[in-house]
């Protein structure tokens, strides 16, 4: 992961006002939601204004995703064409993603890298081949058109989507893909939205979509390596290379051995705090 996902923040495509506000934002992507955020009287205003802003609109370092609607409605084919060709956007989000062939009939319009929502049953049994597609740059998990399809309740531990959101890991990991956790719905809660984003954090998501921009100090903190982290990182890999130049093939550091995949961990944990860092400047 050359680039940090710690907060993906939609953006309703229809609202000029959130659009111009999103590029002075902490986030370090944005969805321009064209599906769930916009009512069907406003799809094709919608299309042009997002286009506008596109076009115009400075968003510096922030990777640009559009979601697209899906192609079992009358906009899909069109903002897949449309956007599709636009020097303002950085991937195409296919919402609803069942399997491969929903990527390649997108695919089939546009040259840009694909993102896909892993929100229905059928996509969660076929994320392997879904991670494993060609043009796919990254996956988001969308728990709460998700819950809805398998009638779970809502709990804080979110024991009901626990084999879903495990099943998509493993495809995207295996992949090598971006992947990033679903939405907090209620903004305003803060502990909540924490104890969920230490959750994802520790399960091994990249980062976590918002709805709010309010959401993004907590994201933006939570997975990101905490300055304890990254200086366990160095110590790690000081010892072993001190280790290795001694002839030893582990170390000790704190009572903990240390081994080559506790090295390659710590590797990450610098290189994610530099392109952090990288992107602040």
């Amino acid at each position: 992961m050359s680039r940090p996902f710690r907060s993906v923040l939609y953006i309703p495509a229809s609202k000029e006002r959130a659009l111009e506000k999103a590029r002075e934002l902490a986030a370090d992507a944005i969805i321009f939601d064209l599906e769930d955020a916009v009512a069907p009287d406003e799809k094709v205003a919608a299309r042009a204004t997002l286009s506008r802003f596109l076009a115009e609109v400075d968003y510096g370092p922030r990777l640009r995703i559009v979601r697209i609607n899906g192609f079992d409605t009358e906009w899909g084919r069109g903002d897949a064409l449309h956007f599709g060709a636009l020097a303002g956007v950085d991937a195409i989000l296919v919402p609803k993603v069942d399997g491969p062939a929903d990527l390649d009939a997108v695919a089939a319009l546009t040259g840009k890298p694909l993102w896909a929502m892993l929100e229905t049953a059928k996509g969660m049994l076929n994320a392997g081949a879904i991670a494993g597609h060609g043009r796919l740059e990254g996956m988001v998990m969308g728990t709460n058109d998700l819950a809805k399809e398998l009638g779970s309740r809502f709990r804080a531990d979110r024991m009901p989507l626990q084999p879903a959101l495990g099943l998509c890991l493993l495809a995207a990991k295996a992949e090598g893909r971006v992947i990033v956790d679903g939405v907090y719905n209620a903004f305003k809660d803060e502990a909540g939205l924490r104890a969920e984003c230490e959750q994802g954090r520790d399960m091994g998501f990249d980062g976590k979509t918002l709805v709010h921009p309010l959401q993004l100090p907590v994201a933006n903190e939570i997975f990101a390596p905490s300055p304890d982290e990254v200086t366990l990182a160095r110590r790690q890999i000081a010892a072993y290379a001190e280790a290795r130049a001694a002839g030893q093939g582990v170390a000790v550091l704190d009572g903990k051995i240390v081994e080559n995949l506790h090295v390659a961990g710590a590797e990450a944990v610098l290189a994610k705090a530099e392109a952090i860092a990288a992107l602040a400047e």
